[in-house]
């Protein structure tokens, strides 16, 4: 493989933010490089217009500088993690979703793929699939459907069937559970301590219920869990990736990271180096969702250890053909 090839492959394992309503040199970059996908924030929109236009902007760029299918996603999960306030449906917390049922979540999650797919997003990064079971938690909460993790699972089956029949990839986060946290890893490294039969029990069923449901893709916690995998964010962890989510749980779909510029990874190793362990622990798409030299540096440093023997060529190309299967599904 040359190295202009295994560039290009560690670019498609990158899903990006850019800083604001227009594409910028450093967006152009990225595209140009090949970047699986990107993500909208409020800086980049904050209406349904808006965000069509953005779109637009970003996919017939990326065409133009030979990347067709990259995706476009958000997160719009309702409540307080909207990043379009104008000319969307006004939809409340999953929590009060979740206290309607299946059939709530079936109908929340038709309307998100119908709304969401007229601006041209093809992934939500939704539903919360966490179990909202600790009341101090600060960055859960009402995301969660509830507090009963059968309630959750089967609030998340309905959801994920529904806005995947509408044509929009949904997202099941954050595995392998970060309801019951006390601290929020955008700013701290939190940790659970449970035994492995409470995680199988309440933090893994949802999860099982979405692999079951078919669910395009999963976003990791950037959690350390002691019975699991002691000291290592499940981020980063080959035993809790690879080794429960894929071979335990039978998940062949893809795995998105969630954002390693987040304090509990950022603070801890650079993005570079967090990059090539998370995809080295099964991970397929990593969010790097603000500043391009990071971006530049997750390429490199993939690129890096794929030629140094690091990084298995295989585990990339493997990683590459599931964001091609999920992007020649729902991409437009």
């Amino acid at each position: 493989m040359t190295i202009a090839t295994t560039r290009s492959l560690a670019a498609r394992l990158l899903c990006v933010g850019f800083p604001g309503p227009t594409l910028d040199d450093g967006l152009r970059e990225m595209l140009a490089a090949g970047v699986g996908g990107v993500i909208l924030f409020a800086r980049n929109a904050t209406s349904a217009d808006g965000a069509s236009e953005v779109v637009r902007q970003i996919k017939r760029e990326s065409a133009r500088l030979g990347n067709p299918r990259v995706f476009a996603s958000i997160d719009h999960e309702g409540g307080r993690v909207v990043r379009l306030s104008s000319g969307m449906t006004v939809v409340p917390p999953m929590r009060e979703v979740g206290a309607g049922g299946p059939e709530e979540a079936r109908r929340v999650g038709a309307l998100f793929a119908r709304e969401l797919r007229a601006v041209g997003i093809d992934l939500d990064f939704a539903p919360v699939v966490d179990v909202d079971s600790n009341p101090a938690n600060p960055v859960i909460g009402a995301r969660a459907f509830g507090s009963d993790a059968d309630g959750v699972a089967s609030c998340a089956e309905a959801f994920i069937g529904a806005m995947q029949g509408g044509g929009v990839a949904a997202c099941a986060k954050h595995f392998p559970g970060h309801g019951d946290t006390d601290l929020d890893s955008h700013f701290h490294l939190p940790r659970v301590s449970h035994p492995i039969e409470r995680l199988r029990e309440v933090e893994l069923a949802p999860f099982a219920a979405a692999v079951r449901s078919g669910v395009a893709s999963i976003m990791t916690a950037h959690v350390v869990f002691d019975a699991l995998d002691a000291g290592v964010p499940a981020t980063m962890s080959h035993r809790i990736i690879d080794g429960i989510l894929r071979r335990e749980m039978g998940y062949h779909g893809v795995i998105f990271s969630d954002d390693l510029e987040m304090a509990a990874i950022a603070e801890r190793v650079g993005i570079g180096e967090a990059a090539v362990r998370s995809i080295a622990a099964g991970v397929d798409c990593i969010l790097v969702c603000h500043r391009v030299d990071r971006q530049q540096e997750a390429i490199e440093a993939i690129t890096k250890a794929v030629i140094d023997g690091v990084l298995p060529a295989a585990r990339v190309e493997q990683a590459a053909v599931r964001i091609d299967l999920l992007r020649s599904r729902y991409a437009r």
